[in-house]
């Protein structure tokens, strides 16, 4: 589905959208498509009474006594699950040093914090499940997601 530029908040081709204001998302600010797409499937999730909640970027994370490098860290999604537990979802497209060096310093200095990582399987497997089901933004058609 091509959105238009009325329907995004967004600098640059509408083709292809990357961060800015969603308006079908009540005007939530997210820094990709990925995200865009990952909030909707939350929300499908919250309608359909498979979640409880989510946030977008709720908390941070110290890496505390670290002088240099990556010192915190702000999940994409914190999810409230129906169980009550609560859980922290990470949308990457791919890891770099960066990324590879924050997630290890989850574990190490929050290891009672669940981070689920949604990489590109997961998103294509969503997509393939209710991405017609939801005001998915498409990409392109070697990478629909």
């Amino acid at each position: 589905m091509r959105m238009s530029k009325t329907q995004l908040s967004v600098g640059g081709k509408d083709r292809n959208p990357k961060g800015g204001k969603r308006d079908d998302l009540g005007g939530l600010y997210v820094r990709s498509r990925w995200e865009a797409n990952y909030a909707r499937y939350l929300n499908f999730l919250k309608a359909n009474g498979a979640i409880k909640n989510w946030e977008y970027e709720a908390d941070t994370f110290e890496f505390e006594g670290i002088k240099r490098g990556v010192r915190f860290y702000t999940p994409d999604f914190k999810v409230y699950e129906l169980s009550g537990e609560i859980s922290y979802h990470e949308v990457k497209g791919w890891m770099d040093k960066r990324s590879v060096t924050r997630h290890k310093r989850m574990e190490k200095y929050h290891p009672n914090v669940k981070v689920v990582m949604i990489m590109k399987k997961e998103m294509l497997g969503i997509h393939k499940s209710v991405g017609g089901l939801i005001n998915w933004e498409l990409g392109s058609k070697k990478n629909p997601v």
